[in-house]
């Protein structure tokens, strides 16, 4: 790529923040426009759910950069701004407030937006979604005055908010469509613990069920669910899963297929435009598919790999996908990428508090698991790394040390 001019990042997220500081990190010094539609420097968005909602952080402590950076480092700040028009040929944004941005290359990280089930009263007062800082004050905000709670959703922010509300003392119902949360990411074995792990707190786990309506005059007052069940609450929670933010991407004919369509260096069907975090489904070369993830390492690391392929240093996005989550006084780290169907393997007793657990594919390991196992990490993810192949009885067995388990194959 010859060198740049200008590059503008259309996304004020955590993809687009890292991308912008990598840019200036390797040096270059070209027009930077970073366009968001939150008015408020970028932020990261895992602790919403968890110690933001609990009010044990500050929104200042959730930037990804401080705000001075950003004019230190001469970057034309567009917030509260969306992009309305791309062309992707003339390489031209167009603004909400009428003006433009000519660039050189593109960056994409739209990011997702909460998916609104399409039931009567999903737009009553008191049914909130968490995707930004001000949802969380919202939602905070009405929990401290609600009688009941419920949460509609069983992944992970479905759970984490369930989770996080119960600690702020509140009632809390958690409504799934399987028989625990989380089952169709960790399979039935491994949701099963996060079940009993609600209910000990004492979460109304209600299983097997959908919300069909929201009631209510002006306000939330009801759940119905499919079955016929009406559980009472004053405030919902919806946590049903995203949509990733593509209308751009669409309009302007790149291709889309779950998200924009990316290579395995991030660059979509327009030469010098790339998409990163939530919004890009990319092709992994490791794992042999097209994945859109919507975690807080991928954000941070496409962002990077991102702005490398930018200045035309060719690197491809190819890292073990990583995520996390707390629950209660229960940690988990994830490593690798399961559908939850593959055979689980469990090593340890989640009753005692920590435990592991591995996903084998054709015989070896796809993903792995810890909770409250912090020094199991590295191995975890060098056994995934290497796709290894492991006796299940070994992988169970606590008498086995982890580390010695792979490395013959690995020599």
């Amino acid at each position: 790529m010859d060198r740049l001019g200008t590059v503008a990042i259309v996304g004020g997220g955590l993809a687009g923040a890292t991308a912008a500081r990598a840019l200036r990190d390797e040096g270059f010094d070209g027009g930077l426009v970073l366009v968001g539609d939150e008015s408020e420097f970028p932020y990261d968005r895992p602790p919403l759910s968890k110690g933001y909602l609990r009010g044990e952080m500050t929104r200042a402590a959730l930037g990804v950069n401080e705000p001075a950076w950003y004019e230190r480092q001469s970057i034309d700040w567009r917030c509260g701004l969306a992009v309305v028009e791309l062309d992707p040929a003339a390489r031209v944004l167009r603004l909400s407030d009428g003006s433009r941005v000519r660039f050189d290359a593109l960056l994409l990280a739209t990011g997702a937006a909460p998916r609104i089930p399409d039931v009567p009263g999903a737009h009553l007062r008191g049914v909130h979604a968490l995707r930004t800082a001000r949802d969380a004050d919202e939602i905070r905000e009405a929990a401290a005055a609600a009688s009941r709670v419920a949460v509609v959703g069983g992944g992970w922010i479905g759970a984490e908010v369930a989770a996080s509300l119960r600690q702020l003392g509140c009632d809390v119902a958690l409504v799934v469509p399987g028989q625990a949360p989380l089952e169709r990411v960790l399979g039935s074995h491994v949701a099963s613990v996060y079940r009993e792990l609600h209910e000990s707190h004492g979460v109304d786990v209600m299983a097997a069920e959908r919300a069909a309506s929201f009631e209510g005059g002006g306000r939330v007052a009801a759940v119905r669910m499919a079955s016929g069940r009406r559980i009472p609450a004053d405030l919902v929670v919806v946590g049903t899963g995203v949509e990733p933010r593509t209308d751009l991407a669409t309009a302007a004919g790149l291709p889309v297929d779950g998200g924009i369509v990316a290579s395995e260096y991030l660059e979509t069907g327009a030469p010098g435009v790339f998409a990163a975090g939530d919004v890009a489904a990319a092709w992994h070369p490791r794992l042999r598919v097209r994945l859109r993830l919507e975690h807080w390492d991928n954000a941070i690391r496409q962002g990077r790999t991102a702005a490398l392929n930018m200045l035309g240093r060719r690197t491809a996005h190819d890292a073990v996908p990583y995520f996390y989550s707390d629950q209660y006084d229960l940690g988990m780290e994830y490593f690798g990428h399961a559908s939850g169907s593959e055979r689980s393997v469990l090593r340890g007793v989640p009753r005692d508090g920590a435990f592991m657990a591995f996903w084998l594919r054709d015989g070896a390991i796809a993903a792995a698991m810890h909770a409250n196992e912090w020094d199991a990490a590295d191995d975890l993810r060098r056994l995934v790394e290497q796709s290894s192949r492991v006796d299940p009885a070994l992988l169970a067995d606590e008498k086995v040390p982890l580390g010695v388990l792979g490395t013959e194959q690995a020599a």
